[in-house]
């Protein structure tokens, strides 16, 4: 299991109530797949709806597919903290092969 944090932009609503979101990711070590993942949010709906999207991804050759994935089906503000905080959830797996 690894955990990313990143803050929201400071212009948005988000940054005023939470500032920063995290990311804790479960990989599965033999299959190099993302078995579980979660974030902190507001609204449960938007935290079951990136866990779904990105269940299951592989991360053998890196982010490329969470990337696509999320550039396809969720345009939001502070998907750039989204983005940062699995990025660095992704570094501390690195870490851990």
């Amino acid at each position: 299991m690894t955990a990313g944090f990143a803050e929201f932009p400071k212009d948005t609503s988000l940054h005023e109530v939470y500032r920063m979101i995290g990311c804790v990711m479960i990989v599965d070590k033999e299959t190099e797949t993302i078995h579980d993942i979660s974030f902190t949010f507001v609204m449960e709906l938007s935290n079951q709806f990136l866990a779904n999207l990105l269940r299951g991804v592989s991360l053998r050759n890196g982010l490329d597919e969470v990337r696509q994935r999320l550039k396809e089906s969720i345009k939001v503000p502070g998907v750039g903290a989204i983005q940062y905080a699995i990025q660095q959830a992704y570094d501390r797996y690195c870490e851990l092969k």
